[in-house]
């Protein structure tokens, strides 16, 4: 039976589900460069634990959401935990690099579940501007996790090892599966039809059919796409080029993280004044302009710290300004199938990641990467919102 949880209550546990995804990329990638060396292996074996991660991370969310609208949120997300937390163990454990590859990929099939979650039990209770007013809220709460993650794993990396960051992993799997077992309630009304294939595939239909969907969707990938491709190339571009420490990075990711909390801050009082429309274009202004500075600094400037986290930073500021309303209006449409299309959308956009990750290991010279990959997703984000006014001025 679907029940209805406080405003609070959603938004707390809508942000340590999202959190999960990024904290187990932020947690893991000071460790990156110091993996090279014990595992005698090649920066280009490193790079693919992320890349596996990324696809897993991606295709299963494609099975999670139509899995949480056939047997409920609450099931669902319990699964996935378990499997997110064998990942990381086997990962803490890993004798050689390719059970450490296979441990990533069960990883972000376990992980997931969160974002996949966390958005659906917000479209199953909430709409509007409600529903606006909880995704920003979880997006204050989810700068704070991923700015303090590359912290605590620098200093975890240099005290303990790099097998510590994964158990700093399996505690945070253990914490939300006993948040969710106590704290959540379900919130749909589960029905088993939905996991068989034609139902699912109807459903991806339908979705993939819809303009503002798709454009949404888009926006989505361009945006918060790029946060996760920027965290294939940051690590070696600040430690190996910048020459920053593990520990320092970690500290110096506090600038991205903070950049998207400020936006997050920022956006409830402007929309209280002037409105969700106005905030995304602002938003993504401040990305098309970041995506400019990335792309002019790295052909003019000697990289250093600031070259690079402050177009980041400008980048990222406008990403918080777009993602809730993107959000909402995407899966405003669907609460029939909320999980499903809260799946696809996420698998678009962590798709997206993926492949521009895969095209700056392609390219092999991180920098270089960094400065024409994401000033092509900063475009990729504005084409899509551009489309999506074009679709809803046809359907009005």
């Amino acid at each position: 039976m679907a029940e209805r949880m406080t405003e609070r209550r959603t938004s707390l546990l809508g942000a340590l589900l999202a959190t999960l995804g990024p904290i187990s990329m932020s947690l893991y990638t000071p460790a990156m460069p110091q993996l090279v060396e014990a595992f005698g292996t090649t920066e280009s074996a490193i790079k693919l634990t992320l890349s596996l991660y990324f696809a897993g991370f991606a295709f299963a969310q494609l099975l999670a959401g139509p899995l949480s609208d056939a047997y409920g949120r609450r099931t669902a997300t319990l699964l996935f935990l378990g499997i997110y937390l064998a990942g990381s163990l086997l990962c803490a454990y890993a004798p050689t690099i390719d059970l450490l590859l296979a441990g990533r990929l069960i990883q972000g099939i376990g992980a997931s579940v969160g974002i996949t979650v966390a958005r659906a039990i917000v479209r199953d209770q909430f709409v509007g501007a409600e529903a606006s007013r909880i995704l920003n809220l979880i997006g204050i709460m989810l700068a704070i996790g991923p700015a303090i993650a590359p912290t605590l794993g620098g200093l975890t990396l240099v005290a303990f090892g790099w097998s510590s960051v994964f158990f700093l992993m399996v505690g945070f799997g253990l914490l939300s599966c006993l948040a969710m077992m106590v704290f959540l309630k379900e919130t749909t009304v589960p029905d088993a039809k939905r996991a068989r294939p034609r139902p699912v595939m109807e459903a991806y239909r339908s979705l993939a059919a819809d303009s503002r969907f798709l454009a949404c969707a888009l926006v989505m990938a361009g945006s918060v796409g790029a946060l996760y491709a920027q965290s294939t190339m940051l690590p070696f571009i600040l430690i190996d080029t910048v020459g920053l420490s593990p520990t320092q990075f970690g500290m110096g990711m506090l600038l991205q993280s903070g950049a998207y909390f400020s936006g997050s801050i920022a956006l409830r009082f402007f929309t209280r004044r002037f409105g969700d429309d106005l905030a995304v274009r602002l938003g993504l202004l401040f990305i098309g302009v970041g995506s400019l500075m990335i792309m002019l600094s790295v052909q003019l400037i000697e990289p250093c710290f600031l070259s690079i986290m402050l177009p980041v930073s400008c980048y990222t500021f406008g990403i918080a300004f777009v993602t809730p309303q993107m959000t909402t209006a995407a899966m405003f449409p669907f609460p029939h199938m909320a999980g499903s299309a809260s799946a696809l959308m996420g698998f678009i956009q962590m798709g997206a990641g993926f492949a521009a990750g895969v095209v700056a290991a392609l390219l092999g010279v991180p920098v270089l990467a960094f400065g024409s990959v994401i000033p092509i997703m900063g475009a990729l984000s504005i084409a899509g919102y551009l489309w999506f006014l074009r679709a809803s001025r046809t359907l009005a």
